[in-house]
């Protein structure tokens, strides 16, 4: 049995469940977004990031200007510009698969030859998905997990692949980079705060 509540105007509403304060079971909070205009950026970020969630979460659609086909999606935290980052990658495009390592960079990743190039196939942008962990924990180095790819009709690439950025600092701002040009128009960057359950 459900209560029936009145509405304005002689509008009826049937309310059902609880009543009483919402628990937080766990779940995602738009925090910011960027979305590229027609002049390109050289660089995007994610400034006065709030320290009141567990885990953060970036969601982008990207393509990017220089020649090469595909380029590196790089990341600094905090403005830190040393070689605190390291990264490892996977990757496969449906005929082969290769990883890569690197340690001691001045970058992190958020994805490895997965930023699709304006000389590539028209319109095709690639998807990443970013989880930070813990990014307020100043107990901890920073880990992020990365799934990205793209399909250009017929050939393509996935990845998987985690960074380090070795500080325990609470993380409150992130630099993103195109490793050889700008990004285009229409690409975007989806910040999400995360609360765990």
């Amino acid at each position: 049995m459900s209560p029936i509540l009145s509405g304005l105007g002689g509008i009826t509403v049937k309310g059902y469940g609880h009543f009483g304060p919402v628990r937080d079971t766990g779940a995602m909070f738009p925090l910011q977004v960027i979305t590229v205009g027609p002049a390109g950026a050289s660089s995007v970020s994610f400034t006065n990031i709030p320290n009141t969630y567990t885990h953060l979460q970036v969601r982008l659609i990207g393509r990017d200007s220089p020649a090469a086909t595909v380029g590196d999606l790089r990341f600094r935290f905090n403005s830190d510009s040393g070689n605190n980052y390291t990264y490892h990658s996977l990757q496969g495009d449906g005929s082969s698969a290769i990883s890569v390592a690197q340690t001691a960079t001045n970058y992190g990743r958020f994805g490895r030859n997965t930023l699709v190039a304006s000389s590539s196939t028209a319109s095709v942008f690639c998807a990443n998905i970013v989880d930070i962990l813990d990014y307020s924990n100043t107990n901890k180095n920073k880990t992020v997990r990365t799934l990205a790819g793209y399909d250009t009709n017929g050939s393509g690439r996935i990845e998987l692949l985690s960074s380090l950025w070795m500080s325990t600092s609470a993380i409150t701002s992130i630099e993103m980079v195109s490793d050889g040009g700008s990004f285009v128009q229409y690409t975007q960057f989806a910040l999400y705060g995360v609360k765990s359950a």
